[in-house]
């Protein structure tokens, strides 16, 4: 049976091939992979840019240092910077803590570069600080910590919708 089906297919396969599909299927096709494209992988590709112009206006800060001011001046912006900087690790610390609690995810890999990448940022300016205080490493600091902030927040809404999509597939 086997080979006389094999036989007709072969001697009949100009007649399988004379249909093309549609041009509706084929922009259904292309709508689906399209839609596919704007996953969290692309916004991972976006903070992963921000964070290299981060990285780069760091470095420009560290390096083109010649920021003078007053010692008062300087006390001052240490001691609101220190205030600040409790409030917003606070934060972080709150965030990573329960991102830890949810880690079920399969992109912990990229998103552990991208926060080691901020920290290692953020202890650049942070020894900036420490030897020349300024108003622009302070907004640099800041800036850095709300990125953080951000980038945690997306890693939560992405668990929680995994965690929304595993409940739903459960029921």
């Amino acid at each position: 049976m086997k080979d006389s089906l094999k036989k007709f297919i072969h001697q009949h396969r100009d007649e399988f091939d004379d249909k093309q599909p549609s041009d509706k299927a084929w922009s259904k096709i292309e709508n689906s992979l399209s839609q596919q494209k704007t996953s969290f992988l692309s916004n991972v590709q976006v903070w992963r840019v921000a964070a290299m112009l981060f990285f780069t206006l760091s470095v420009f800060l560290y390096f083109s240092g010649n920021y003078q001011t007053s010692r008062s001046d300087k006390a001052k912006l240490q001691v609101e910077f220190n205030d600040l900087e409790r409030f917003y690790n606070s934060q972080i610390a709150d965030k990573v803590e329960l991102i830890s609690n949810i880690r079920e995810f399969n992109d912990e890999e990229s998103f552990a570069q991208d926060l080691e990448k901020l920290d290692a940022m953020y202890q650049v300016l942070r020894e900036q600080m420490k030897t020349n205080p300024s108003e622009k490493i302070k907004d640099a600091l800041i800036l850095n910590m709300l990125v953080r902030i951000d980038l945690l927040n997306q890693q939560i809404k992405s668990l929680e919708d995994l965690e929304k999509k595993s409940d739903k597939v459960e029921i």
